[in-house]
């Protein structure tokens, strides 16, 4: 077994926590540094389930991309959801960390993942969060080009076999084929605009609304809304891999599993 800070340290490599957004709450969120950890459940949410499999797996340790702990807890009710899975963690003594925009940011994260997933190469910056004296820059999302143009309705399809998600929804913007094409994992719908001035010819990201629909196709762009679970689940394995690296020199033994049972909320009727 190790510290749990080891891991803590591990994540910091991997994705820095000073990448986060000033919003965020990524970080140790249940737990103590200092407490032992001999297996690792990696996955996307602090969710009931997944607490259910760290408790059946014997882990003493949960890192979620999604923080459990979002907002000033006032109050902690145990009739209710949040405050229910907060004691079982307790109970069974399961700390809880959380890399949300930092890894979504950080070289090989959520966004550079989905951008291999779905075939891209040549990435570059999207949304640029930091900018460094030598020119190099942090971002949010990625663009990149696809090896040949393709139809947005075959790109469409290439998308939803690629991720673990049912279905995709499109928005067909015209004739003009795909090749270059920007991503933001999860909810980017408010870099629509962005990613059309930036001569995107598609951009993929999550929970898109109606009208962001619209401005997409008065852009001029085609748009694929691809869910923020299947943009966003594919990390969790990417993680899972990453944090063994990080710990095969650890001073003691840790074994690193994944979530591979959680699913998207929304089916298909």
């Amino acid at each position: 077994m190790v510290k749990c800070q080891v891991i803590l340290d591990a994540i910091e490599r991997i994705a820095p926590r000073h990448l986060a957004e000033e919003w965020d709450n990524p970080g140790l969120l249940v737990g103590s540094p200092a407490q032992e950890v001999g297996r690792v459940l990696v996955a996307l949410d602090v969710s009931d389930e997944v607490v259910h499999q760290a408790i059946e797996q014997g882990a003493e340790l949960i890192v979620a991309h999604h923080p459990l702990i979002f907002h000033p807890l006032k109050k902690l009710r145990t009739d209710l959801p949040l405050g229910h899975r907060l004691s079982v963690l307790l109970k069974h003594d399961i700390a809880v960390v959380a890399a949300h925009t930092n890894l979504d940011i950080a070289q090989g994260g959520v966004n550079d993942v989905l951008a291999n997933a779905i075939g891209l190469s040549k990435l570059s910056s999207f949304i640029i969060t930091e900018q460094h004296e030598d020119g190099a820059a942090e971002s949010l999302g990625r663009i990149g080009f696809l090896p040949a143009p393709m139809t947005i309705r075959d790109f469409a399809a290439k998308v939803r076999e690629a991720l673990p998600t049912q279905h995709v929804r499109f928005v067909d913007a015209g004739a003009h084929p795909v090749r270059r094409v920007a991503l933001c994992s999860g909810a980017g719908a408010e870099f629509i605009g962005k990613a059309a001035m930036m001569g995107a010819d598609v951009y993929v990201t999550g929970d898109v609304k109606y009208h962001d629909a619209q401005q997409a196709a008065e852009l001029g762009m085609h748009l694929i809304d691809a869910g923020h679970f299947g943009t966003e689940f594919p990390v969790v394995r990417a993680l899972a891999a990453r944090l063994r690296q990080e710990l095969e020199q650890a001073p003691g033994e840790v074994r690193v599993l994944e979530d591979q049972s959680s699913r998207d909320f929304f089916e298909l009727a």
